[in-house]
């Protein structure tokens, strides 16, 4: 395979055959690329990246459009985090349909595939062209092969019940416990936390869900799981954004597992997969 790597540290596919270029932003804030043309454009190539920015999304844009100028006709794309995958409905009058907007302008490019992992829904899959899905089960089947404990699957919410299932299935049937929260749409403030068990019975705990941002969902569901009597806690997050660092979460998660979808991640306390490995 042919890649096109445009984040440096993120190389899902390996660098033997990786393609050769400079990219670089101009004094008014425009994203540029030159890109080395010695290789078959006969070929199919492979474009990598984390767009973590409208930025991120111009260089992505750009450099379709130089391999086509250079004459390649198949062009497919990994994108692992797929930007506004979160704003997926629009909630109150004024606001975008964000995801909308990524995907309408990643559809325009015409490429032959785009792969995504773990989206945070199914309008994702849904608005994107030749779209293919990379699920989380080999991430959490890594996670609990890691943990090597008897686990309960904790679902975090309503909204991520349907994944939670199919990935219990897909590791023979672990036990999941349903949970649920509210959320003010015009604040984004959380309460209301329920735990849908009354016992948990000392048994370690695995919260699993798509996308860990500020991790106050997962505080307050700490808290909750603790006063039903559960044991160690864990979190497997696809996405793991983290901003506002690890220092809230360890007090509760005994460790944190993450993929490097969105950033690289450095931190005792969290063991970070990388997508090439699954």
């Amino acid at each position: 395979m042919t890649t096109l790597n445009l984040t440096p540290d993120f190389t899902p596919y390996g660098t033997a055959n990786a393609l050769l270029y400079q990219s670089f932003v101009f004094s008014g804030g425009e994203p540029h690329i030159k890109i080395n043309p010695d290789f078959d454009p006969n070929q199919m190539i492979t474009i990598t990246q984390r767009i973590n920015s409208f930025n991120d999304l111009g260089l992505f844009c750009i450099a379709v459009d130089a391999l086509k100028r250079m004459g390649v006709k198949t062009i497919e794309a990994f994108i692992p985090y797929f930007p506004a995958a979160r704003q997926d409905r629009v909630m109150i009058k004024g606001e975008s349909l964000s995801v909308k907007v990524y995907a309408d302008i990643i559809n325009n490019l015409q490429l032959q595939k785009i792969t995504v992992f773990d989206p945070h829904s199914e309008v994702t899959p849904a608005l994107l062209n030749n779209c293919e899905v990379l699920d989380n089960h080999a991430f959490i089947k890594k996670v609990t092969e890691y943990l090597n404990t008897d686990l309960k699957l904790i679902s975090p919410d309503g909204g991520a019940l349907k994944k939670i299932y199919k990935v219990s299935e897909a590791l023979g049937g672990i036990e999941v416990v349903e949970c649920s929260k509210s959320r003010d749409v015009k604040t984004g403030k959380l309460s209301g936390f329920k735990v849908y068990d009354t016992d948990l019975e000392g048994k370690d705990c695995l919260i699993v869900d798509d996308i860990c941002d500020g991790g106050g969902t997962f505080l307050g569901l700490a808290e909750e799981l603790k006063q039903k009597n559960a044991g160690n806690l864990y979190l497997a997050i696809s996405h793991g954004i983290f901003n506002k660092g690890f220092d809230g979460l360890s007090g509760y998660f005994t460790k944190i597992f993450t993929t490097d979808s969105f950033k690289a991640i450095h931190h005792e306390n969290v063991v970070q997969i990388k997508l090439e490995h699954l």
